[in-house]
């Protein structure tokens, strides 16, 4: 596995403009959720502030559009709405040292890869790019992140509408594959609908045929499952034995359902207030190493830009994060690298043929 992460390197501080550099500066937040005018807007990038005497300090994780404060001699990072009056947070718009800020874009970019010529055809995945290799590389990945690391899934609905897909993602659950399931009311809605009724949105899972008044299987099982109060005690009481959810009861992997202003019902777990649900994501983005992001646009750029692009391992060592985004169409990897999340690689094919050509690989360990 050291061979397939590749090795961090730190910026060289001994450079002249980083050895002149300023302390970083701060001022006080003015009140609760409020940040001073000449805040410095984060990145998911690796992100250094000079603390004086040639002392550069790494921010235990980044993301997009937060700031750093200092708080108690610690520096953090924090939505600028968790902010509170009188916290110190770091001031300044540049990022290569002027303002005692350095922002380290190619800490995971080896001599090898510096060294290649700067143009070249085919840099980015497209609908013509062969995948092979992303298929290797990410079962050596989950393989390792499954003992050593934190895989968190994002899953839009269209994995639990086909019969195959449903088990793979179970199977993997099971496996040891994921250690967090991130979704919305309509993956675990149609997910138990499948399990109940063998449709989603009133297709059978398996032959795709409509079945009578089938288009009433997720409303009904909307309301048996907030008739009995909860997911857990729905799947008790219906007797309910396969399925992403239910594979999450079994094995006590967490899962967080963030609402929408769309949604059916809603499940009883489904969070509706978006800023608890996005503190909840957040616990499972602070601690991810892998994450895989399925026919999902608003989930995937959501957690993206929670996803630090790199990890601070126990041992002090600087490790990436690996974010595979899975759609058939370019739009929704475009989408998230054009919000920040540049470290996503995509994996352009139908997600159910995806789930289960993963398991298939995977599943004799």
């Amino acid at each position: 596995m050291s061979e397939l992460i590749p090795r961090y390197r730190h910026p060289d501080f001994s450079r002249p403009e980083l050895v002149s550099a300023p302390v970083v500066r701060t001022e006080p937040a003015p009140a609760d959720g409020v940040v001073p005018r000449n805040f410095h807007g984060t990145s998911n990038h690796p992100e250094y502030v000079h603390l004086g005497g040639g002392r550069w300090v790494l921010a235990p994780e980044s993301r997009m559009d937060s700031v750093l404060i200092f708080d108690g001699g610690r520096l953090e990072v924090v939505e600028p709405r968790r902010v509170k009056k009188g916290q110190q947070v770091v001031v300044g718009r540049t990022e290569n040292g002027e303002e005692g800020i350095y922002v380290h874009t190619d800490g995971f970019v080896s001599a090898e890869q510096e060294a290649t010529d700067k143009f070249v055809f085919r840099s980015r995945g497209t609908r013509e790019t062969p995948f092979s290799r992303s298929y290797d590389e990410l079962y050596q990945v989950l393989r390792h992140d499954r003992d050593h690391g934190y895989i968190v899934w994002v899953l839009g609905p269209a994995v639990a509408f086909d019969q195959d897909s449903r088990a793979a993602m179970q199977g993997l659950i099971e496996a040891g594959y994921c250690h967090a399931l991130l979704a919305g009311n309509a993956l675990a809605t149609h997910d138990l609908e499948g399990a109940y009724f063998r449709t989603g949105l009133g297709q059978n899972i398996y032959s795709q045929e409509l079945q009578p008044l089938g288009h009433y299987n997720h409303l009904d099982i909307l309301n048996e499952v907030r008739r009995a109060g909860s997911i857990a005690a729905a799947i008790e009481q219906l007797k309910i034995e396969d399925g992403i959810i239910y594979a999450c009861e079994k094995k006590r992997v967490p899962y967080v359902l963030a609402g929408s202003i769309r949604d059916d019902g809603p499940l009883p777990e489904v969070i509706a207030d978006v800023y608890q649900a996005q503190d909840a994501m957040r616990v499972h983005a602070r601690r991810a190493t892998t994450v895989m992001a399925l026919a999902t646009q608003l989930h995937s750029i959501a957690f993206g830009n929670m996803v630090p692009s790199y990890r601070i391992e126990e041992d002090g060592s600087v490790r990436p994060v690996f974010f595979y985004i899975v759609d058939m169409t370019e739009f929704s990897a475009d989408k998230l690298a054009n919000r920040g999340s540049a470290q996503a690689q995509a994996i352009l094919t139908n997600v159910q043929d995806f789930m289960v050509n993963l398991w298939n690989n995977l599943k004799e360990g």
